[in-house]
């Protein structure tokens, strides 16, 4: 949901407008059983007509990791730099 609600705020959505569709998002998926990935374009399109088909990019599991892309976040380059540091700070023991 908070990839959703970023993603939002990047087409330039006021995050407390961001935070107020996605809630609606996550009432709808909830009530019809699914994973926010699993909603029609259509339906996410009638939360917010900023919603484009790149939105999967996001909501998808890879889309949420990689978005993290910062000192500390789970983008895979992230991860293998912090192990390749842990590994240094280990040799030098």
């Amino acid at each position: 949901a908070t990839d959703l609600a970023d993603y939002l705020v990047r087409k330039g959505i006021p995050f407390r407008d961001a935070h107020a569709v996605v809630g609606k998002v996550i009432r709808s998926a909830q009530d019809q059983g699914v994973d926010l990935d699993q909603l029609s374009l259509d339906v996410l399109r009638g939360f917010s007509p900023h919603i484009q088909d790149d939105v999967y990019d996001v909501l998808s599991l890879e889309g949420s990791i990689a978005a993290r892309d910062q000192v500390g976040g789970t983008a895979p380059q992230q991860v293998r730099e912090a192990i390749d540091r842990c590994r240094q700070r280990l040799a030098g023991r």
